[in-house]
This record gives structure tokens, sequence and C-alpha cells, in this order.
């Protein structure tokens, strides 16, 4: 089989075959589930890139399409019994096509802006964002969406979805560092992320403060940088072959027990951090140092053990796996284990809280649609527990279910695991 490389990645034909068309990840998918269409399958998406790596098939527009309509939520990787790495051949799928396949102009124009231009770059980023908070504070949202501008424009769905931006950005927490309440009994680096930094501030927050309740020191590195998810996610390798070299001279510079990220998404790149490199380049050793203290803050917390006093919170919760903890990550029990220990908390299972709720990073923005059909379903879910709070353990999908109790006007607040345990924690 040729090998078509792309940047510090080389498939062979034996990361393909591990697929052995059996079928079992079907009702794991939920395009599949969607559509019921073999090519929108883990197994038939698997057998197109097959044709193209052996020159059987070019990079057709149907090809794209079907990648392009993957949520890489991986929920097929947890329920293959051959061990398909599903997450790493999509992605290399998606560089192929970022290499080889000529996009509409808008489409390479937004993408270099977004992947090369905005996220790697705090400042823009902090500017891009005064911009949008204008934009939401000083009445021009009500009238675009009272005038119907957005309909005409076909942006209404996708503006529905846009996560309001904070008062006040935790970048400026940047290069701080906070003690322990208590006897230290760790010292953990924080990884804040990018977007998180101006739109999820509250939960940085939250995550600094039950850290240091349970005996953590957190230092936050000033030079950190966008965790380059998205960017390999959506084939742009080097965009994040470029930030993970940032991160790791920020991260392995000092000497940290764990370093902790709050948001799902980010840190099964992390902790794949050495998948962006081959073994021969510098880099690779680093990053597989880098992925082995690097911890979710759900995953840190179980184990570390809670020793913050905690008060009663009487109310019903039910939780959502966040894709890339409980498929990429593996994390399933750590969650779950940190809301029983809240005293008098019902929590109560969601049906089908396996199943993504349609976020998977920036998918609710280019396939709105099918993100919209996935979140509708899960809703349908969330009301039959009855529960008054939705809990998650990943930034992206807590835009998208709080899109979802708005949407559907369910009247549920959604919040992260950290932020529940936050206010379950008694002040000194």
């Amino acid at each position: 089989m040729p090998r078509s490389a792309v940047p510090g990645q080389t498939l062979v034909y034996e990361d393909y075959a591990r697929c052995i068309h059996c079928g079992l990840c079907l009702n794991a998918c939920p395009t599949y589930r969607l559509w019921n269409l073999e090519a929108d399958s883990p197994r038939g998406r698997i057998h197109q890139m097959i044709q193209v790596e052996l020159n059987q098939q070019p990079i057709t527009d149907s090809f794209v399409d079907h990648i392009d309509k993957c949520l890489d939520c991986r929920a097929c990787e947890t329920a293959c019994p051959s061990g398909v790495e599903y997450g790493k051949l999509v992605e290399h799928a998606r560089a192929r096509i970022e290499r080889d396949y000529s996009r509409s102009w808008l489409a390479t124009v937004t993408r270099n802006f977004v992947f090369r231009h905005l996220l790697p770059e705090p400042h823009r980023l902090i500017d891009f964002a005064y911009v949008i908070r204008l934009y939401q504070r000083s009445g021009l949202q009500a009238i675009a969406r009272g005038i119907g501008i957005l309909k005409l424009l076909g942006l209404a769905e996708r503006e529905r979805l846009l996560p309001r931006i904070d008062d006040n950005f935790f970048f400026g927490r940047l290069g701080s560092t906070f003690s322990a309440a208590g006897p230290r009994r760790a010292r953990v680096a924080f990884f804040a992320g990018c977007v998180a930094n101006v739109t999820f501030s509250q939960l940085n927050e939250a995550t600094v403060r039950v850290l240091t309740a349970n005996g953590c020191e957190v230092v936050v590195p000033k030079e950190q940088f966008c965790c380059g998810a998205l960017a390999a996610h959506a084939g742009v390798r080097d965009a994040a072959r470029d930030l993970t070299r940032k991160n790791l001279t920020a991260f392995l510079c000092e000497d940290f027990d764990a370093i902790i990220t709050n948001s799902a998404g980010c840190g099964s790149t992390l902790k794949e951090y050495d998948h962006l490199f081959s073994p021969d380049e510098p880099e690779h050793a680093q990053a597989r140092a880098f992925a082995g203290k690097t911890r979710d803050v759900t995953e840190f917390l179980a184990a570390f053990g809670l020793t913050a006093k905690m008060k009663p919170l009487p109310i019903r919760v039910t939780y959502q796996d966040s894709c890339h903890l409980l498929h990429g990550q593996k994390i399933r029990e750590a969650p779950r284990a940190l809301l029983h220990a809240i005293p008098n908390l019902d929590f109560v299972e969601l049906p089908y809280s396996e199943i993504c709720c349609g976020s998977a990073g920036i998918y609710n923005v280019t396939q709105t649609e099918t993100s919209l059909e996935l979140l509708a379903e899960k809703m349908h879910h969330v009301k039959s527990t009855g529960a008054q709070t939705i809990v998650t353990a990943n930034p992206g999908c807590l835009l998208q279910l709080r899109a979802g109790a708005s949407i559907h006007r369910s009247n549920q607040e959604v919040l992260h695991v950290v932020e529940l345990l936050d206010r379950a924690i008694v002040s000194a």
C-alpha cells in the first residue's frame, strides 16, 4: 500500500485493515443512526478512505462530503472489537483533503482565518471577542433577529448557537499562581484553552477554586496557546503542530504533578500530541512526556480525592457524556463519582448519554442542520429524566446543551461537573 504521508503521520494498510466490517459500530454512529446510509457509517467511511489511499478513487466532492459529515465523536472506537483507531484515520483523511482538495474560495479563506490566524493568536481572539460582545450587548443582535436579516442570509440557526462573550476574560489570569487552601497536596498546571478564555471564564475560575480547595497549588502558564484540537480535527495539521510546539515549551519548562484541563476535547488532543509527530522528530518524545502528565479535571479529582467540605445540593441532575472524554479518553466513571460525592444530589442517568449531542468541535457551525437534529433527540431524552440540571464535561457540549435548553424551552440549567462541585464546596 502506498504511504501518503501528511505532516507527522504516516498510515499503513494495517491501520485500515483492523476494520473487519462487522457492523458493531453502526448503532454507535450518530450519522448512521440518523440516515441509515452505509457511506455515512464508520466502516463505510473507512472503505472510502482505503480506496483513496490505494489511489483507486480520487478525492471527489462525494468523498469530502461523507468525511465532513463525520462528527469525529469516536463512539465507533468504543464499540469496535478490533481496536480500530478511527479518530486517527479520519484526521488523516481530512489532512489529505486539506492538502489535495480545492474547497471553495470562501471556505478556504474562512478555514485559514480561523485555524491559522484567529485561534493561534490570543490578541486576535480577544479583538474578535470584543466585536462579538459589542454585537450582543449593543442591541444589534436583537435588531438583526427582529428584522429577519439573519434568516435571509441563512445564518439564523448558526447565530442561535453563538456563545455569550464574558464581561471579563480569563486571559488576564495567564501567568498567575493560586495557592492551595490548607496543606499543599499537589502542584498542577492548568490548561485554560483559547475560546474558553472569552466565553467560559467563570468555568475556568471555578476549576481553579475547586483544585485549590482540594489542596492543589495551581499554576496557569503565561505562554500557553490554543491546544490545536480544532485544527487537528479539521485536518489543518501544520497549524496544530505549531501550537503543540509552543505548548510543549510552556508546560515542560517546570515540573508539575499534572497538567489539568476542563475541556474533554482539548484533553483528548493533549493526550495524543505525539500523534502529530513521527517518532524520528524531536518533538515526539516531548509530546509523550506531556501527554503522560495530562489529566482531565474530573479524572484527576476522582483519583486525587476530594478533601474540601461540601454542603448538600438537593437538586436532580443528569449527565451527558462528552464524546472525547468517554470515547477519546475512555473516562466514564470519574465524573459520575464526583457527582455522587455531592451530598443530597439526586443523580439520574441519561438514556443514550454516550451518543453525541451534536456539538463536536465546530460541527454545529459547519453541519448545523444535522447538529440540531442530534440536539433535538438529546433534549428529548433529557426531558425523560425530569432533571433540573444537565451536567457535562466539555465547553462545546455546554454551549450545545444550553442552546438546546433555550430552543426547546426546557428551562434546565447546564453546568460543567466542576461548576457543580464549586457550588457545593463550603467556602473557608
